[in-house]
């Protein structure tokens, strides 16, 4: 597998879609980043030379783009900021509640997590055994 920037590439793709593999690298990053290399989309990956894999590294790094651990340590940064300030958004990402204005009476299940456990039916559960046991002991159990 080439790796670019510390990340192996999948080897059986074209390279226009593999480099998509790489964080912050969508599919006109990616053919923006091959026209400035020089090297046609349509090749796998499995068939770049050694050369060919340097020069696509370096015009990611003479473009000057943010990928992978940078990218992600400036949007935790973003993140941690909107927190420490106490706005809205802020706060919504410390509850873990969807941040754009989605509704979440019904939906929300990615950011909100599964289920909980509705504690409604573990009490009607408890009351009828109570109420079944005391009938029971009074002897009014119907067979």
């Amino acid at each position: 597998m080439p790796r670019i920037l510390g990340v192996d590439i999948p080897k059986e793709k074209r390279i226009e879609i593999a480099l998509t593999y790489l964080y912050g690298v969508g599919r006109f990053l990616s053919n923006k980043i091959l026209n400035d290399a020089g090297i046609d989309p349509n090749k796998r990956a499995k068939d770049l030379s050694e050369e060919e894999i340097s020069r696509i590294t370096a015009a990611i790094q003479q473009g000057g783009y943010k990928l992978e651990g940078d990218l992600r340590r400036e949007i935790s940064q973003n993140i941690k900021r909107l927190i420490d300030i106490g706005s809205w958004r802020g706060l919504r990402h410390k509850k873990g509640l969807p941040v754009r204005g989605q509704r979440t009476r019904t939906n929300a299940r990615t950011r909100k997590g599964p289920r909980k456990g509705g504690m409604a039916i573990i009490i009607k559960k408890e009351e009828s055994k109570k109420s079944s046991a005391a009938a029971a002991s009074k002897g009014q159990v119907k067979k």
